[in-house]
């Protein structure tokens, strides 16, 4: 048992590091271009914190275990939710833009709407993963169109002195060794998350949407909280946004194109409600005044805690 918790600490540390050094390597890279931080933080930033998903999602299908890889993007949706945005909210009220909230939060919407009705027949084939990998092209190919339609005097603000030959080789380097990390790190909490459950008695699709689920969304929740303490809010909501669309239309898809998963009754009983709830109240949240507050954080917070309270006592799955 205790090797198992040692593995799952030892990978969740390496995917931190790992995915700070990435996001850290890719965000320079891309400011250097001028990219604005709110499109940073939807796409760049957003794959960068997505990566462990990645690797945990697809390592897990392949070998063998669709309800930890289903889990761990449904449950790292929900923990993006509830407990980074809450929790980010929590330190300091943000400020979120319009056309952010106008954009994305509904795409967000329409890619649990689809995920859903192409789990309808009990599985997510190949057929389904080339449909969400299509969706996914979608939104990176309509993301830099918005970019490129951005007024030149928004652009200039985030574009800073060109980088040198040298300063974008150490970037390069940064996002190679944080890719490293990522790897070995994904690996090691997947095994060591499905050993402990075997142990424990545990549903593996319990551990995938809590356990695996929080230690993969670990880079999200550092990237947040940095960007709270630093005042960019569009960066931290974007991450949070950005990273839910990358994990159900990429990720999943990925994971479904390489081996079928199968979903489980109880996704359509729980969990699906649940990350389509989630969505939902960023809406409504956020048109109040266009700012997320401390006490709305808190409500997105406590509902988390009270998600992973009925998995754990409620038995439902």
């Amino acid at each position: 048992m205790i090797p198992a918790l040692l593995q799952v600490a030892a990978g969740s540390v390496l995917l931190y590091l790992g995915a700070t050094l990435l996001i850290r390597g890719a965000s320079s890279l891309a400011r250097g271009f001028g990219v604005a931080p709110a499109v940073v933080g939807l796409t760049v930033v957003a794959f960068g914190t997505s990566l462990p998903e990645l690797v945990v999602t697809v390592t897990a299908s392949l070998g063998g275990n669709g309800d930890i890889a289903l889990g761990n993007v449904v449950g790292s949706n929900i923990a993006n939710i509830g407990l980074i945005l809450g929790l980010s909210t929590v330190v300091r009220s943000l400020a979120v833009e319009f056309t952010m909230i106008r954009r994305e939060v509904p795409l967000g919407m329409a890619a649990v709407v689809l995920v859903v009705l192409l789990s309808l027949d009990g599985g997510l084939g190949r057929a389904d993963g080339l449909v969400l990998l299509a969706g996914f092209a979608g939104f990176l190919y309509w993301s830099i169109v918005v970019e490129r339609r951005a007024p030149d005097e928004i652009q200039c603000r985030y574009r800073g002195a060109s980088p040198t030959l040298l300063r974008r080789g150490l970037d390069a380097g940064l996002v190679a060794v944080g890719l490293g990390g990522v790897v070995l790190g994904g690996h090691l909490l997947v095994h060591g998350g499905v050993t402990a459950a075997r142990i424990l008695g545990v549903p593996q699709v319990i551990v995938g949407l809590t356990m695996v689920a929080v230690g993969t969304s670990l880079p999200e929740m550092a990237t947040s909280l940095v960007a709270v303490a630093r005042g960019e809010d569009d960066i931290s909501v974007g991450n949070v946004l950005g990273s839910n669309l990358f994990n159900l239309l990429g990720i999943l898809g990925v994971a479904a194109l390489l081996d079928p998963i199968r979903v489980d009754g109880s996704f359509f009983v729980l969990q699906y409600p649940v990350l389509a709830g989630f969505t939902l109240a960023l809406l409504p949240i956020c048109r109040s005044g266009s700012r997320i507050s401390r006490a709305e954080g808190a409500v997105l917070l406590g509902g988390y805690c009270a998600y992973v309270a009925f998995l754990y006592l409620g038995g439902v799955v």
